[in-house]
């Protein structure tokens, strides 16, 4: 996994890691009941991530003083992540200096290099490099994890140069690993911006100071218009005479607004009660039967309504048996959905397909466009306080209840379609900028990678390849 110019063969020679490596320990093995607040900070393979100890969600194990002999933690360790999925087993951090003691799990190898003919440093960068190929290719399946062994880690090839040389590449690697750590970091600060801009966009938009009001359009051009007030009549009328129900029609709840801010001229508060006819799936197939499992009905369940980036849902589920439509609540294309269970309840989308929802799923029906739109926007700035309400036992989860009495600034129908078209746009453009960032970041990743892969084929300190990384780096 890399080449040595023959300028350096004198210089660089390949050997193997066991070559280099003074000792080589699994970690220890503890039932649950030997954790406790009480023990030693013990590293877990959750505690590695790109070549450096990710110091949170910290364990403590109960460990005598010889255990802590033995499997103690000291500045120069590498620590080597033996048992996890194929992409992320053989991840490998350095132990720095002042971490203070500690033990390691057994899902890890503790590595003690022989410092004499390798800097844990210089052995961490290149295991940072070349070690995802190296053990995603050798490592072992085991009861859906992979795994290495000793003998495998022992076996990854490195290359040794003297101590001088071993010093110039590393700090040559962080000189330029922080020049590229300063460009990700504005990377972070302008996807962060990015979020706060998207809240702000919706948050103005349905507080009515995103554009100019209905009100103030009409008034300017001397014309009347519908307003939000009149618009809520409209809809109940319609909701009164369409009604095909059971029994005789319930008139939705209005909301208290006593204590409610003062809305913009034209504005109404009305609930979701008022606007739609909210109902929830119907129960979870059972498990095994065959009649609910593999048909051509779609089943529309949380999973597919929070994977999907997307404002629609398009991602076909799991088929349901026509037995299991009978079962379930089935929903018609363009029907506005939220979800309202489970960690990532409160996730407005509007289905593209029909299909039948579960009970994790809500769907708020006779719903017309714009309104169905401008709700999404609306429910998209209740997120995070429906997160907060949790009425399950084990997870979040809303009743009807609380959705229908989600109260919502009603703006009039034709600033509806003005709102719902400057919010596309404004989101549609801060997603082309997210996706350049995206971008950039996957470029910063591809630059690190090619930073170590020239330290170990002796360029790195090459002066034009230095000026060019330099470069490359300011650029991003």
């Amino acid at each position: 996994y890399f080449a040595i110019p023959k300028t350096d063969s004198a210089v660089f020679k390949t050997v193997h890691l066991s070559d280099v490596t003074d000792s080589m320990k699994n970690g220890l093995d503890k039932p649950a009941s030997e954790y406790g607040d009480d023990g030693v900070p013990c590293l877990r393979m959750y505690n590695t991530d790109a070549g450096q100890i990710v110091w949170r969600d910290i364990k403590r194990m109960r460990v005598s003083a010889s255990e802590l002999e033995d499997y103690g933690l000291v500045e120069g360790d590498l620590l080597v992540n033996r048992v996890n999925s194929r992409e992320l087993v053989g991840k490998t951090a350095l132990i720095p200096s002042g971490m203070g003691p500690s033990v390691f799990e057994s899902k890890n190898i503790r590595l003690r290099l022989k410092t004499d003919l390798a800097l844990p440093k210089f052995i961490n960068y290149q295991l940072l490099a070349f070690g995802h190929q190296h053990f995603s290719n050798n490592a072992q399946q085991v009861v859906g994890m992979a795994s290495v062994s000793q003998k495998q880690l022992s076996s990854f090839r490195i290359v040794l140069a003297p101590l001088d040389k071993q010093k110039r590449i590393v700090a040559e690697i962080e000189k330029q690993f922080s020049r590229l750590d300063e460009a990700v970091a504005n990377l972070k600060r302008v996807k962060a911006n990015l979020k706060r801009y998207k809240a702000t966009v919706l948050k103005t938009a349905v507080e009515g100071r995103l554009i100019e009001t209905e009100a103030e359009v009409a008034r300017r051009e001397g014309r009347s218009y519908e307003t939000g007030e009149q618009l809520l009549q409209r809809i109940l009328e319609t909701r009164r005479s369409q009604w095909q129900g059971k029994g005789k029609y319930k008139e939705p709840t209005a909301p208290d607004t006593t204590s409610l801010p003062e809305l913009p001229e034209g504005w109404v508060w009305a609930s979701l009660d008022e606007l739609s006819d909210v109902v929830r799936g119907g129960s979870p197939r059972p498990a095994g039967d065959p009649r609910y499992f593999g048909g051509p009905v779609p089943w529309i369940t949380v999973g597919p309504l929070t994977a999907d980036e997307s404002d629609y849902l398009h991602r076909v589920p799991e088929g349901l048996t026509f037995e299991g439509k009978e079962r379930s609540r089935y929903i018609e294309p363009d029907t506005l959905l939220l979800t309202n269970s489970g960690a990532t309840l409160g996730v407005p989308k509007i289905s593209l397909i029909g299909g039948c929802i579960n009970d994790g799923v809500a769907a708020l029906l006779g719903v017309g466009y714009p309104l169905k739109r401008y709700l999404v926007n609306f429910l998209r700035t209740k997120t995070m306080t429906l997160r907060r309400i949790n009425q399950g036992a084990a997870q979040p989860n809303l009743n009807t209840s609380i959705i229908k009495a989600m109260i919502v600034p009603l703006p009039p129908e034709a600033e509806q379609h003005q709102i719902v078209a400057e919010v596309d746009l404004r989101l549609s453009l801060l997603r082309e900028t997210e996706a350049q960032v995206d971008a950039n970041f996957r470029r910063a990743e591809r630059m690190r990678q090619s930073i170590l892969s020239r330290a170990f084929s002796g360029e790195l300190i090459n002066e034009s390849t230095f000026l060019y990384t330099t470069a490359a780096a300011s650029a991003i």
